[in-house]
């Protein structure tokens, strides 16, 4: 329940059309729809004679990868400020540790559930029976191991960041980029801001500075948010040009089992459990989308971390002090279509395709791996390291990792998708249950605009300010 005023709005006197050219929803699809197209055309103009990707191709793929690239540049500065911006409001917060024990049984209970169903779809549909002829088995390009995620946790320097150097033995061409590890960056952020508790008034122009510059970083994710729709057209097209569909005809059960598992979560458990809190299916939804949506086409949670959390926030009611934790902390351990729907059915085709028969406890190694396993994929690869942590632990062959890689991007789109409804999902359900979520918000109408609350400018957008107040006043 909220008591947050909020100032009215002045009539919308724009035209139907010029509302529906200006919804942020619209522009996504239209960006979605006209990336396909561009995609097939470059797919039939095909490559230039020496090999190399034609115009229209390459043009794509550095719209996309571009886009992707300035989100994720936002990444570090906004949890590092995020999360001691977040702890210094704990001060203010009565109930900060039952938070943070609802979020993480939240993540089990939902985690449960997807694994589970994935389980009853791979024995219902049998994929790995069903495979199509010439699949061969190959070695995974990276394994993860429970020793990998506990040594990952130690923080190499002070934000977890990592230089790379690649060389192209064609051209001799050195590259040089910069990785971060985003389990490591909460770890520091974490520590910091308990430090900066603990100092006291000594540390209050630290904390003032780190909210200020939380306030400068979201500013700039605003206009990068703005510009979703040019990145979009670029990502899904370079897509197509890549992937295109036919490379789902030999693991086209495998696949459809991954996407129906998806489907389940998505449009039938996350909607009964938002019924279940009372609240609406359809305001869940049209908020979460523009993240859901960036998500598909980007296939990175950590990529729409930024989005994901604007809109838990600005649409879904969930106050920043909480939102700012739960939120990063999905993107790192809240998959489950990473984590839960992809590997337990992966696990389950490589189990059928090589002839072993798994028995009921390496079934329940499968749902102990997918609840409790999923922070392993953190600052790596995703869901590959995931199935491969899966595989190890249940001794089948890490051979059969090969057999799904050539259609694994294709996979990604929807699992990425899942993922980040999870993430948004849990902290609104978490808020509602303690009763810190603004429903005036939640409810709020969206007129076509990417936050409940903006008006073309998020400078003109009330502050929520019922984020900042104790747990126990509202």
């Amino acid at each position: 329940m909220s008591t947050t005023a909020r100032a009215q709005k002045a009539p919308d006197t724009r035209s139907p059309i010029r509302k529906l050219l200006t919804s942020f929803g619209f522009q996504i699809i239209a960006a979605l729809v006209l990336g396909i197209v561009a995609g097939l055309i470059g797919r039939q103009i095909g490559p230039n004679e020496d090999g190399s990707a034609n115009a229209l191709a390459a043009t794509l793929d550095t719209i996309g990868s571009s886009y992707v690239t300035l989100l994720r540049a936002a990444v570090v500065p906004l949890i590092f400020t995020a999360i001691v911006a977040s702890i210094s409001n704990l001060r203010r917060v009565q109930n900060a540790a039952r938070l943070a024990g609802q979020t993480i049984l939240w993540f089990c209970i939902t985690a449960f559930i997807a694994v589970t169903i994935a389980i009853v779809l791979g024995l219902v549909i049998q994929p790995g029976s069903r495979a199509g002829e010439g699949l061969e088995p190959g070695d995974p390009y990276t394994v993860g191991t429970w020793w990998n995620f506990l040594l990952g946790l130690i923080p190499q320097n002070f934000l977890g960041l990592g230089a790379s150097t690649s060389v192209d033995l064609e051209t001799g061409d050195a590259t040089t980029g910069i990785s971060f590890n985003i389990l490591q960056i909460i770890v520091v952020a974490v520590v910091v801001g308990i430090a900066a508790l603990k100092a006291g008034k000594k540390a209050e122009p630290f904390l003032v500075f780190t909210e200020s510059l939380l306030k400068v970083i979201q500013r700039v994710l605003w206009w990068i948010i703005r510009i979703a729709p040019i990145g979009t057209f670029g990502l899904i097209g370079a897509a197509v040009i890549e992937y295109g569909w036919d490379k789902l005809i030999g693991l086209g059960w495998f696949a459809g089992a991954i996407y129906l598992g998806l489907a389940i979560v998505l449009f039938v458990v996350y909607p009964v459990l938002i019924k279940s809190h009372k609240l609406s299916i359809k305001q869940y939804f049209s908020g979460v989308w523009p993240a859901v949506q960036l998500a598909f086409v980007s296939r990175s949670s950590i990529g729409t971390l930024p989005l994901t959390e604007r809109v838990t926030e600005r649409n879904l009611g969930v106050p920043s002090s909480y939102a700012s934790f739960a939120v990063p902390l999905g993107a790192t351990t809240k998959m489950d279509g990473c984590a839960a729907i992809y590997p337990a059915i992966a696990a389950i085709f490589v189990a059928q395709f090589f002839g072993i028969q798994l028995d009921f406890v390496q079934y329940l190694l499968i749902v102990i791996v997918s609840v409790f396993g999923s922070a392993a994929t953190a600052g790596t690869t995703g869901a590959v390291v995931m199935l491969t942590l899966t595989l190890s632990t249940l001794g089948l062959p890490l051979e059969g990792v090969g057999l799904l890689l050539a259609i694994d991007p294709i996979l990604d789109m929807g699992r990425t998708a899942v993922n980040v409804a999870g993430q948004a999902l849990v902290p609104t359900i978490v808020a509602k249950r303690e009763g810190i979520l603004d429903e005036d918000l939640y409810n709020a109408p969206r007129e076509g605009l990417p936050f409940a609350d903006d008006s073309g400018d998020e400078a003109d957008a009330p502050e929520q300010d019922a984020a900042a107040e104790p747990a126990g006043t509202r």
